[in-house]
């Protein structure tokens, strides 16, 4: 086989082109290489009818070559592809026994056809890169807390398009703080529910709504949750409204509760803050059934607690008369709260056992 003498090609734009590309995107500029000549090789096949074309983008010394084969013959039949032996000898220098020559084709002939390759390559490069980028960014903080930017919101479905970082995401309506207004440029926290990889691209599901935002924010703020010295055992939420916290620790010195609170109620305030204004009962947790349930109902004070059944989990729990209201709370909010948080099924009674107008 001989093969061509080949030339450097010196399109100096090209490469440098590759080499801001890859600075500013950071799409790697033997990723693009690599792209455009494959697509390079499919158009000009497609146009030379035949499969004998290669071509090399060597970015490192800047080489871009696109040879054709042309098989050695005695009797040309199809000049595209065949070459005689006495011209392929002259020529290329073939010897005897070669049975085809590589000839390195003037990339002027076709330079339309790179060009459109190379700018429709790059485009789908560029959203392949981002969108693998994305996905990778994203699914490296799921189930994480994260500060977005709002945008913009949507005036019609009330959608806020956040930033986070480089990387542009949605916040629904629904996943919302409900009669919390966002406005263009608000700092907040989001909480990454999950992120999937779709025909569209990447999608990722952001919450301010989702009890495990809350689960972050105390962990961001008390140091002895992050390093698990006091244990999260469970959260119930709803979101803008009330939040039960039930928290634990093995250390029987620390108080899980205390800590939660900070000094003059410094941590969970700016936990409030941040969920602007929502109400957080931190209640201890406790392997008991009927002390949970009792610390549960807080700031409700409660007489007693009777296990009525295991399974289902059902309980009644007794509370003073003037403490009713407070135990099941606005549209039974606190007891429904309370319930979910210890998985039992709570029947509230006054301790006279007359409702009245309650």
């Amino acid at each position: 086989m001989a093969r061509a003498k080949s030339t450097k090609n010196q399109s100096k734009e090209f490469f440098e082109a590759l080499r801001i590309m890859e600075a500013e995107k950071g799409i790697p500029a033997e990723y693009i290489a690599e792209k455009i000549s494959a697509a390079i090789v499919v158009a000009l096949r497609k146009d030379y009818a035949t499969e004998n074309i290669t071509c090399t983008i060597d970015c490192e010394n800047e080489i871009f070559k696109v040879t054709l084969r042309k098989d050695i013959v005695d009797v040309v039949e199809d000049p595209q592809v065949q070459i005689l032996r006495d011209e392929a000898k002259a020529q290329y220098k073939a010897k005897a026994n070669d049975e085809f020559v590589e000839i390195e084709m003037d990339t002027r002939q076709f330079g339309r056809i790179v060009a459109t390759t190379a700018k429709h390559v790059i485009r789908q490069g560029i959203r392949d890169v981002e969108r693998s980028q994305t996905l990778s960014e994203f699914q490296s903080h799921n189930r994480e807390l994260l500060t977005a930017v709002v945008q913009r919101i949507d005036p019609k479905t009330g959608n806020a398009a956040v930033t986070i970082g480089k990387n542009e995401a949605t916040l629904p309506k629904l996943e919302q703080v409900p009669d919390e207004v966002l406005t263009e440029g608000d700092h907040i926290k989001v909480y990454v529910v999950d992120v999937k990889e779709t025909e569209r691209g990447t999608r990722v599901m952001l919450s301010r709504t989702h009890p495990g935002l809350v689960k972050r924010l105390f962990e961001t703020e008390v140091p002895e949750i992050f390093d698990g010295t006091i244990e999260i055992k469970g959260i119930s939420r709803q979101a803008g409204s009330r939040t039960k916290l039930a928290v634990w620790s093995a250390n029987s010195e620390i108080d899980p509760v205390g800590a939660c609170i900070g000094p003059k109620g410094a941590r969970v305030n700016a936990i409030i803050e941040e969920l602007a204004g929502e109400k957080i009962d931190i209640v201890k947790y406790s392997e008991d059934p009927a002390q949970f349930i009792s610390e549960a109902l807080s700031p409700s004070k409660v007489v007693s607690v009777e296990i009525l059944s295991e399974d289902p989990k059902a309980a009644k729990v007794t509370v003073p008369d003037s403490q009713l209201s407070l135990a099941i709370g606005n549209k039974g909010q606190n007891v429904r709260l309370a319930a979910k948080l210890t998985g039992w099924k709570i029947d509230i009674r006054p301790e006279s056992g007359f409702y009245g107008e309650e």
